[in-house]
């Protein structure tokens, strides 16, 4: 079973808006789309820039430097310039707090 951290509180992170938190040295976007929040590592895998600064549209964040589009739910690359995939965390909520699972 997964350990869950808590990182965040649904209140600090409205719907449309993205937050990054550090866990264990490494940091990660939590994005609030609609009902649901996404975890994606923060770097994009082509250019290093943040993805919490990027664009969200139709479940994929886009890089703000270069536009490398990733979904929110796995990570995956879906187009250049990035070439690899960006990990991906598990997201759950409990009342107010929100917990990351499968953290580095």
């Amino acid at each position: 079973m997964a350990e869950y951290i808590n990182v965040a509180k649904v209140t600090e992170i409205p719907v449309g808006s993205a937050k990054v938190v550090e866990v264990n040295g490494k940091k990660i976007a939590l994005f609030h789309v609609a009902d649901q929040f996404y975890a994606l590592d923060d770097r994009c895998s082509h250019a290093e820039a943040s993805l919490a600064k990027g664009y969200v549209e139709d479940g994929s964040i886009s890089c703000p430097l270069h536009g490398a589009r990733f979904c929110l739910e796995t990570g995956k690359n879906l187009c250049l310039p990035a070439v690899t995939p960006v990990s991906s965390y598990e997201v759950k909520v409990q009342g107010e707090d929100i917990y990351l699972g499968g953290c580095p």
